[in-house]
Parts: C-alpha cells; sequence; structure tokens
C-alpha cells in the first residue's frame, strides 16, 4: 500500500501541473475545440481585458464585447456583432472550418464572422492586453485579422491603427446608436488627408469637428493645454505601399482611451485606480467654436468673448440682421476689394498692392494647401497668387494656404499658429504686416 501511495502522489502532481498549465495557455486564447458559450470568457494574460458575451444597459439582447476588467458594468470598446444581436443566450464564439472567426446563434447559423478571404486550416485567437483581439494562423504565427483594424467607437493605447488610400481601407470609428444600443450610430471619426492629416468628427456624413493639420507631432487645431492628444500620437506613412499608421501612447502610469460618444463627442479618458471609475481628461465639443464652422465663412469663433463669432478684417456681415440675432450660418463677405479683383489697376489707390492682416494663435481654416515654400517665401508666394487670400506657416506642416472660403477659424487659448488674410491696401491701416 504504501509503494502504491508514493508512486500515485508524484502522477497526480504531474497530472495536476499538465493542468494547470493547459488552462493557463487556453486562459486568453479561442480555438475550434475551444469555443465561447454565452456564459464563458477570456482574460488577457495580464488581466487587463475580458472578451465575452454581455447585454447593454436596458437591454436584454446579447452581444460578443471586449471591455476593461477592472469594471465590467462599463460599455465594451469593441463590439462585434453590433447590428445582429442574439436574442437569447444561445451564442456561441468558435473557428470555423475555413479558419475564421464566427458567431453562432442556437441554428448554427453565422451572425458574424472575421470574413477573413483566404482559407486558413488551423488558426486561433488571442486576447491581447492592449485589448487587441488577434486571429493568427498557428503554424507561422502570422495575423490574419484583428479587432483593431475593425474598431468601434473606441482607440486604445499602444495600438497601432491603420488605413489605406490605395486599397480603400479607412480608420473609422463609428459611435453606438445609444447607451442600450451598440449599433451603427449618426457619428462617425476618422483621419482624413487632404494636403494634411486631420482627424475629423462627422455627423452623417458631414463635418462636426476637426483637429487642424498634423505637423508631423502634434494636430495644430487642438489648444496645447486642453489635450494630451497633443504630444502622444504617432502617424507614419509607407509611401511605398500606402499604408498610413496612428498609435499613441503616453508616459503615464493610467491607461488612456478616446471614445467617439453617443453625442458625438470625442472624449479622452483615463483609469483612475484610486477612484475605480473612468476619469475624463479632454472633450473635443468643449465649447460651441469647437463646432465645425459655427461663425461661417469668413468668420471667426473666440470662446470666451460675447458674441462669440467675429468677421475676419476686412470683411463684414453677409447678413447683418441675422448676424446680430446669433444667427451666423451666412458668414461674411470682402467689404473692399483685393487689387486683383479691381477692373482699373493703374494710377491712384488701384495700383497700390494688396497687404495681409495677421491674427496670432489660431486654429487655422479647412480646405488648406500645402506648398513647398520655405517661411521667408510663404507671403510673397500668396502675394503673386490672385487666388490666395491667406497663408501660414509652421515649422513641420511649411507653407500653407488658401484660395477657397475661409471656414472653422478659431482663436485659441494657446498653441496655434499665426494667421494671414490677404485685404486690400485701404484695409491695412497701421495693422500692415
Amino acid at each position: 500500500m504504501g509503494l502504491v501511495r508514493n508512486t500515485s502522489i508524484p502522477v497526480l502532481l504531474v497530472l495536476l501541473c499538465c493542468f494547470c498549465l493547459e488552462s493557463d495557455s487556453a486562459a486568453d486564447t479561442i480555438t475550434s475545440f475551444e469555443p465561447i458559450k454565452d456564459s464563458d470568457y477570456i482574460i488577457s494574460n495580464g488581466n487587463a481585458f475580458k472578451l465575452g458575451f454581455f447585454s447593454p444597459v436596458n437591454s436584454t439582447n446579447r452581444y460578443l464585447g471586449i471591455w476593461y476588467n477592472k469594471k465590467s458594468d462599463l460599455p465594451a470598446q469593441w463590439v462585434a456583432n453590433r447590428d445582429k444581436p442574439l436574442k437569447d443566450s444561445s451564442g456561441v464564439l468558435t473557428i470555423s472550418a475555413d479558419g475564421n472567426l464566427v458567431i453562432l446563434n442556437g441554428q448554427k447559423e453565422i451572425l458574424w464572422s472575421s470574413n477573413f478571404t483566404n482559407s486558413v486550416v488551423n488558426s486561433s485567437a488571442q486576447l491581447l492586453d492592449s485589448g487587441n483581439l488577434v486571429l493568427r494562423e498557428n503554424t507561422t504565427g502570422t495575423i490574419i485579422w484583428e479587432s483593431v483594424q475593425h474598431p468601434t467607437d473606441t482607440l486604445l493605447e499602444k495600438v497601432k491603427y491603420s488605413s489605406n488610400e490605395r486599397t480603400g481601407e479607412k480608420l473609422q470609428l463609428t459611435s453606438w446608436k445609444s447607451p442600450s444600443d451598440p449599433s451603427f450610430g449618426n457619428f462617425s471619426s476618422g483621419l482624413q488627408h487632404r494636403s494634411f492629416f486631420q482627424i475629423f468628427i462627422w455627423k452623417d456624413g458631414s463635418p462636426l469637428w476637426r483637429s487642424g493639420p498634423w505637423n508631423n507631432r502634434i494636430f495644430i487645431g487642438i489648444p496645447k493645454d486642453n489635450s494630451v492628444f497633443n504630444g502622444g500620437f504617432s502617424l507614419l506613412v509607407d509611401n511605398q505601399d500606402g499604408t498610413i499608421s496612428l498609435s499613441f501612447s503616453y508616459a503615464t502610469e493610467y491607461m488612456i482611451q478616446f471614445v467617439l460618444t453617443t453625442e458625438g463627442n470625442m472624449v479622452e479618458r483615463y483609469w483612475d485606480n484610486e477612484k475605480d471609475d473612468w476619469g475624463i481628461v479632454w472633450n473635443a465639443l468643449d465649447s460651441e467654436c469647437d463646432h465645425y464652422g459655427t461663425c461661417g465663412a469668413f468668420g471667426s469663433c473666440t470662446s470666451w468673448t460675447s458674441p462669440i463669432c467675429s468677421c475676419l478684417p476686412g470683411f463684414e456681415p453677409k447678413n447683418t440682421e441675422e448676424w446680430n440675432r446669433g444667427n451666423w450660418t451666412s458668414g461674411c463677405s470682402r467689404r473692399t476689394p483685393l487689387q486683383c479683383e479691381r477692373v482699373n489697376t493703374t494710377g491712384g489707390e488701384a495700383s497700390k498692392m494688396d497687404g495681409f492682416l495677421k491674427l496670432k494663435m489660431m486654429k487655422v481654416p479647412d480646405l488648406v494647401d500645402s506648398s513647398p515654400a520655405l517661411e521667408d517665401n510663404c507671403r510673397q508666394q500668396c502675394l503673386k497668387n490672385c487666388s490666395c487670400i491667406a497663408y501660414a506657416y509652421d515649422i513641420g506642416t511649411g507653407c500653407m494656404s488658401w484660395t477657397r472660403n475661409l471656414i472653422d477659424i478659431q482663436k485659441l487659448s494657446s498653441g496655434g499658429v499665426d494667421l494671414s488674410i490677404r485685404v486690400a491696401y485701404s484695409e491695412l491701416g497701421e495693422l500692415f504686416c
């Protein structure tokens, strides 16, 4: 009996160790043999994120999502079947015969798929501590699909998001329809490239907010003292294959995220360990001036003045009655024609050159054009072009110029750049620059 007892203990220990190792390796992984049922979940290796089925507040619908493990009652930061909810708890997440991640209902119908087009016979999915769910081909370890390339409403820290203009791949967040419905809402946000990269928020496809141009370090339309949005971002462009990669990371112990809310606001939040809750650092739509084009064409917005809208130097309200009532949408028009616009270009005032009036610490207008001109030549280049109505220079962007309506201009409390507005000679007075 003693011999049997002594032999059994080591065997049991070996079996127990094997079981523990197998359990640990499967804790953050999904295979075709280890699916996730509605009551199951997986947790990333460092316990940062959890993946499983959930119901939003005031809803009985079931969705597959990823959320911050320390606060499971918060909305999921990624949702798979956001437009095809399960009506009961019969859902299963597994890997199909072609290697794709799929969500099946009780009738074995596919409600959602990772939709990787090339069939793979041996794949598995793993939840990483970054909050990214990756699908790998097991033989080579190649990532064939990942959730961060299909974001819902949240940007996660230390994750590389990419898009490609040549292939049509877009990086775009879309808000939930409501706090109880993660289906596609009215608001979206993404990166747009038109001479310069800018981040936009759109409502039903129309601009609601923009960041201002990227100058290879910061987005220059965001006040410097308002957000760690300035300084933590990286934007890389691969000119060979057209891939654009966006990521952000900060030297802080806090976990930081950007979330597009159901109201269309971009919120920067951090996890406060002491309060065991999210803290808000920054809101994109902090004042009425942050809304795109509040003061109309050739109008400028200053949030701390009353009224907040004023016409640019050399311009006056298009509709004075509406403007005085606080309806600024019609914007402003030029008071005195530029030299290029005058019929008589000889003699008297008509022969005098246009000039520029400088506005400091400005969020520059949208619809900007880039130019290779150096700082000393930026002004002269604009002056020689009859279509050029404003210019600005930033060491990161270089020379910027505008030939179309000047829209979405804002006076910033800090940061920004000097914006020079072209006006007729008679408008210059003592403010000539």
